[in-house]
């Protein structure tokens, strides 16, 4: 329960979703990382290419210090309590057997992908952080992604920690944040 208020035709899991940085620490089942990469995979896409690939690490394992090694040290700071790290990659283009063309909404799509993720880590007692404090153009040639795709971000999953265990100044922003009023983010007709 974050103590948000909401409309309350909006599901609860939305309102609920908030990104804390103090993690616990604990280890991740793979089944549950599974479930949580299939959810992704059920967003929508143009033309349902599904243009993203997620490259993860659980906390421990061969690939974890990699893709810890690939954010920003303020990131990386907290980040490394957390159980599983995955950076989202979108495919730039739409392939078929008649050649490639470029995928407009390769970003839009990847990123419906990611909040998928985010609900249903949610759903299963995670929370999630999403991130784009990377080593961007360090990270892409670490990571191997070809330069016909896009890293677009990265989050972690976990279960939350106790705020005490981050540095004093994050501690103060470990709180929920609210939303803009739909007045300020939807526009009838014309943008101005």
């Amino acid at each position: 329960m974050t103590g948000r208020i909401a409309n309350p035709k909006i599901e609860k899991l939305i309102v609920d979703r908030w990104s804390p940085r103090a993690f616990d620490g604990s280890e991740m089942p793979q089944e549950d990382l599974d479930a949580i990469f299939e959810a992704a995979g059920w967003a929508p896409s143009a033309y349902n290419v599904q243009p993203w690939t997620f490259l993860y690490a659980r906390k421990g394992d061969a690939n974890w210090e990699l893709l810890l090694d690939q954010l920003i040290d303020f990131n990386k700071g907290w980040a490394k309590e957390a159980s599983a790290i995955v950076y989202i990659v979108s495919d730039k283009y739409m392939r078929s057997e008649k050649g490639n063309s470029d995928n407009h909404s390769h970003s839009f799509d990847a990123g419906a992908a990611w909040v998928l993720a985010a609900l249903q880590a949610q759903a299963l007692g995670y929370h999630t952080h999403g991130m784009t404090g990377l080593k961007f153009g360090e990270a892409e040639a670490a990571l191997g992604i070809p330069a016909d795709h896009r890293l677009e971000a990265a989050f972690v999953i976990g279960k939350q920690g106790d705020k005490s265990s981050l540095p004093e100044f994050l501690q103060e922003r470990e709180v929920v944040s609210n939303r803009k009023p739909v007045v300020e983010i939807a526009k009838a007709g014309k943008f101005a």
